[in-house]
């Protein structure tokens, strides 16, 4: 079966999830302004002021612009800056933004909306294309359920990078897995220009290349060397900032910018615990949605290949061990949302009836319908 083949048959399934979230958290975004009190009148990101906040039918679209969104539309407007931390956004999802803008009258919000709503559509087609190949129909289907309704979903349709983040992650694995191990390369290569934690394929595609060798006999080496090709990603943008502001290591500065600290990942596990059990609301939330992911992340040693359960951990690990003290948690839901290996265990639980279809379902519609009527108004969630 060939490659456009495979992806056609789950296009309609995908195109009707895809719809029916986006109108779900559209609608969601236009009623929820106002329906609790407004966190916060907006914050501002330097050189791009924050969006006035008003009812509307408008915020069926332009209510996601929040938070992280300014970032990415001021380094998509103006470029990057060397005192305020924009080098902690990688390079691939702005420029996209700014060159779909070219499209759209010079309209961010238009373009950013375009990127990131037509990536999701496109990761929700690949994703249910590499489940059936590993898995079966079945599970596909609720695995791209599972991810369209996750809590943190709406990111997939703000203008954030995630949705394009998780498209090529899984593009590249579905490119590996089909031996077209070139593509893998450049896929997994522009995810690590998207975000940092794109690093994380490059030992999840090895090991898949060393398991391929071990299976088929196929030569190891050229293989190996397309994982490997993944730090190209970020190698090309520390070499950016070595040209353009003499600080090639300003990406990893920048998380001193945002107050993020080293620390073991199961302190930071213990901090979290802690900080909601003493603080509860978003401290609640974020035990409860990383809690789901990495229990899932776990049991996908005992489930998937070895390349996806690296992959699913190395996720997590890496976030967890650069924590925001008093929040430990902070952003880790979101990030949580593209690991894409746990909701393949996920769904398996669901469909062999370990957990209720029913509960899980509405449980995960519950959360996203929470958390965006929180983002719309501003609560930090991001």
């Amino acid at each position: 079966m060939t490659g456009s083949t495979e992806l056609r048959r789950g296009a309609r399934y995908c195109v009707c999830v895809f719809l029916a979230v986006r109108l779900a958290v559209s609608l969601l975004s236009v009623v929820g302004i106002g329906l609790i009190p407004v966190h916060k009148e907006g914050v501002d990101v330097p050189g791009w002021p924050a969006p006035a906040i008003s009812p509307g039918w408008h915020n069926a679209f332009t209510a996601l612009e929040r938070q992280d969104a300014q970032w990415f539309f001021r380094v998509a407007d103006d470029g990057y800056r060397a005192d305020d931390g924009s080098a902690a956004f990688f390079p691939l999802y702005p420029l996209l933004v700014r060159v779909v803008s070219l499209f759209t009258g010079g309209r961010m919000l238009a373009a950013g909306v375009l990127v990131s709503n037509l990536s999701f559509l496109a990761a929700l087609v690949v994703l249910f294309a590499l489940t059936s190949m590993e898995q079966s129909e079945q599970h596909a289907r609720t695995a791209v359920l599972l991810v369209a309704i996750f809590p943190t979903s709406l990111f997939f349709l703000a203008p954030y990078s995630e949705s394009t983040f998780l498209l090529l992650s899984v593009a590249a694995f579905w490119c590996a897995r089909r031996d077209r191990w070139a593509l893998a390369a450049l896929a997994a290569a522009l995810a690590a220009a998207t975000r940092s934690i794109g690093v994380a394929l490059a030992p999840a595609l090895l090991i898949e290349a060393v398991q391929q060798h071990r299976e088929r006999g196929v030569p190891v080496f050229s293989r190996a060397a397309a994982a490997m090709a993944t730090l190209l990603g970020p190698f090309l943008y520390f070499g950016y900032w070595a040209v353009a502001f003499g600080d090639g290591l300003a990406p990893l500065r920048a998380q001193q910018t945002w107050h993020r600290v080293a620390t073991l990942p199961g302190r930071t596990l213990a901090d979290a615990l802690w900080t909601a059990y003493t603080f509860g609301n978003v401290w609640i939330i974020d035990v409860a949605v990383v809690g789901v992911v990495l229990v899932c992340a776990g049991i996908s040693w005992w489930r998937l290949r070895a390349g996806y359960a690296a992959y699913a951990t190395a996720s997590l690990l890496v976030p967890l061990s650069y924590p925001f003290p008093s929040r430990p948690l902070l952003s880790v839901p979101r990030f949580a949302a593209v690991i894409f290996p746990s909701f393949w265990v996920l769904a398996d639980l669901v469909d062999r009836r370990r957990l209720p279809r029913t509960l899980v379902v509405a449980a995960f519609a519950g959360g996203l319908s929470l958390l965006t009527v929180l983002f719309v108004n501003w609560y930090d969630i991001f």
